[in-house]
């Protein structure tokens, strides 16, 4: 028989978890338009307008706020309250280059150690990247959300059979920081860029276990994308005079 004090600890786990789900879904929408750009890089984050614009409470958003600066898509002021990261040229080419290092390294474990299913998983996400590929050439704006998601499946998946389990945790976190960028570009593009070909170069050096081959081309295609911003950021024929000028 149910008694009261049961019923009592049910409401509380209840409680506990529409708490949860109430921050999880202002983590998840914030965290979204952060990303798409919604605000900008160094905007004020004004937890009242916050709470107000996503209809919560205000410890619900600053909990929120606070995983979001653990992923450091937000930084903290003190008691001056949270901003969105700030975001430049100088940052991302910092961020390309540890990239760079990284999934490189965890490429390189992963085609000397995966086996056939590590080979099944890829292929698949590779399938399912081509098709949103294909629609992201006809209209980026409405292909980007899914795009983002598949290529983050794909790139996932290359390198799903590395053994370390910190490397894909910093991968995940810099490909996170990584998203802003790529957003950046992809709507700033001035450099004819084929991302599709340059994904189908590594998938085929991939499979082929080319482990120089594939982590060279891995590289490139991480450096690509701080090619084209750079392109669109900076004047012809000129370099930003100091690094104030290279805020985005």
């Amino acid at each position: 028989m149910e008694t009261a004090g049961d019923r009592f600890g049910d409401e509380i786990e209840l409680h506990a978890k529409a708490g949860k789900t109430l921050v999880e879904g202002a983590y998840e929408t914030l965290r979204r338009e952060i990303l798409e750009g919604a605000f900008e890089p160094g905007a004020k984050l004004r937890t009242e307008e916050l709470r107000a614009r996503y209809n919560i409470s205000g410890s619900t958003m600053r909990e929120a706020l606070t995983r979001l600066l653990g992923e450091a898509l937000v930084t903290s002021e003190g008691q001056r309250g949270f901003r969105v990261a700030p975001a430049s040229l100088e940052d991302f080419r910092d961020l390309t280059e540890v990239r760079k290092l990284i999934e490189t390294e965890a490429l390189r474990q992963a085609i000397t150690l995966g086996d056939e299913a590590w080979e099944s998983q890829i292929v698949a996400t590779f399938y399912r990247l081509s098709k949103v590929e294909e629609r992201l050439a006809e209209d980026p704006s409405s292909a980007i959300g899914e795009f983002e998601e598949r290529n983050r499946e794909f790139h996932r998946a290359l390198i799903a059979a590395c053994p370390s389990r910190w490397l894909h945790h910093f991968i995940g976190l810099l490909f996170q920081q990584s998203e802003r960028y790529r957003r950046m570009s992809m709507a700033k593009r001035t450099i004819p860029r084929d991302v599709h070909a340059e994904h189908k170069a590594i998938f085929d050096a991939t499979i082929a276990r080319d482990v120089d081959l594939a982590c060279k081309l891995t590289a490139d295609h991480i450096d690509r994308t701080l090619t084209v911003l750079r392109a669109a950021l900076e004047p012809a024929g000129k370099k930003p005079r100091c690094k104030a000028e290279e805020k985005v």
